[in-house]
């Protein structure tokens, strides 16, 4: 019965251990999300990609 608690608990802390990861990287991911809508960056609404200019030269 001791070996089964041992096994259980290295269990235990691999799947808490790939959790904690997970959750950091989409932590991670929605901070720089933040720091790319910057006033400064000439993004607008949260999309990554700049307009175009259209071929006519009219602004949308």
């Amino acid at each position: 019965m001791g070996r089964m608690g041992g096994v259980a608990r290295l269990f235990i802390l691999i799947v808490g251990g790939l959790v904690a990861i997970i959750v950091g990287s989409f932590m991670i991911r929605g901070s720089m999300h933040l720091w790319d809508n910057e006033p400064g960056s000439g993004l607008k609404g949260g999309s990554r990609r700049q307009k175009r200019p259209r071929p006519d030269g009219k602004d949308n």
